[in-house]
């Protein structure tokens, strides 16, 4: 990874403990940088203040879990929504079109 741009990516990021340990690790090994999409942000407890002082450049996470104001103004955090994307996939399952097409 040295010298590398790192992105991480997950399913899930709760406490984000495992998150941020692993970034500092991946920037310990010589990355240049590092960030992190993850689908789901829990961010429960200290998890956003853990991520501000953390060494991740980025965190990128989804709105299927209602964002938190300290989410909201958080320095490198970024909430992107996934409703267009959820919308035209139920709007093809009603309509028994191509759901798979969505991600060609």
């Amino acid at each position: 990874v040295e010298g590398r741009d790192c992105i991480m990516i997950d399913d899930i990021v709760d406490s984000a403990g495992t998150l941020c340990n692993a970034a500092e690790a991946l920037k310990k090994a010589g990355a240049a940088s590092v960030s992190a999409y993850v689908t789901h942000g829990v961010l429960s407890g200290k998890a956003v203040e853990r991520v501000e002082k953390s060494v991740l450049s980025s965190l990128v996470i989804t709105d299927t879990i209602m964002t938190t104001e300290a989410v909201k103004k958080a320095k490198n955090i970024r909430v992107i929504s996934v409703a267009p994307l959820l919308g035209e996939a139920i709007k093809r399952i009603s309509s028994e079109t191509s759901v798979s097409s969505l991600f060609d």
